[in-house]
């Protein structure tokens, strides 16, 4: 079995291409239209919610089957179709071309998986099995779910927000480092789920940055 690395990508204004339009696809391209990628579904068929989303003008939408060449420019590329052949001969084009490919129906014959996913704002937890048993990192996402609620979008947003600031306004390596430090032990989640917390204005993010600079 493949031993996977991590990682998150930008994809905003990547074309994306996606072969199959069945359920698989729809998970496929709902994972992605928060990354603002330029989407292409080739198909013959699409579900009722891929065609809402072609009819809205967020997805592109090739109504007919896969052909060679139809993988050029991508950035990444989906096999997702109910046919072996189809899935294969997407792979193997996109081999040749070297572009990321995953294989929705067999891992292993694609270059990397999509794990499960919780996304709380700029919170993203991704879990996967490497493969193993997706239903598995499923279910587990389902219990994470339950542990970080929607407190972690407002924490996050604070917390990147102070950081911009930090590293607008302060030039010195080693003070953005104790500034980054004390900003992480500060307990701003206890606060959200008090219901004692509201945001900092830039005057008080300033403020702060300066009282704990030289600390």
């Amino acid at each position: 079995m493949p031993q996977y690395i991590p990682i998150m990508l930008n994809c905003e204004g990547w074309r994306i291409v996606i072969v199959g339009g069945g359920r698989v696809a729809e998970r496929k391209v709902s994972s992605l239209l928060e990354g603002k990628a330029e989407i292409v579904v080739i198909s013959h068929k699409l579900t009722p919610w891929l065609k809402s989303r072609h009819t809205e003008g967020v997805i592109s939408w090739f109504e007919r089957g896969y052909i060679e060449g139809d993988l050029e420019g991508a950035r990444l590329v989906f096999a997702t179709t109910d046919q072996v052949a189809v899935n294969e001969a997407v792979i193997m084009e996109a081999t040749a071309l070297r572009i990321p490919v995953n294989h929705a129906g067999d891992g292993e014959r694609g270059s990397f998986i999509t794990p499960s996913m919780i996304r709380r704002g700029k919170l993203i937890i991704a879990v996967s099995t490497s493969g193993a048993g997706p239903r598995i990192a499923r279910s587990l996402c389902h219990e994470i779910d339950k542990q970080y609620g929607d407190e972690y979008e407002t924490y996050i947003d604070f917390i990147s927000n102070v950081r911009a600031f930090i590293k607008e306004l302060v030039p010195d390596g080693s003070q953005r480092q104790s500034l980054f430090k004390l900003l992480a032990e500060m307990d701003i989640l206890t606060e959200i789920r008090e219901g004692n917390f509201r945001p900092w204005s830039e005057e008080e993010i300033t403020s702060w940055i300066s009282e704990y600079r030289e600390v």
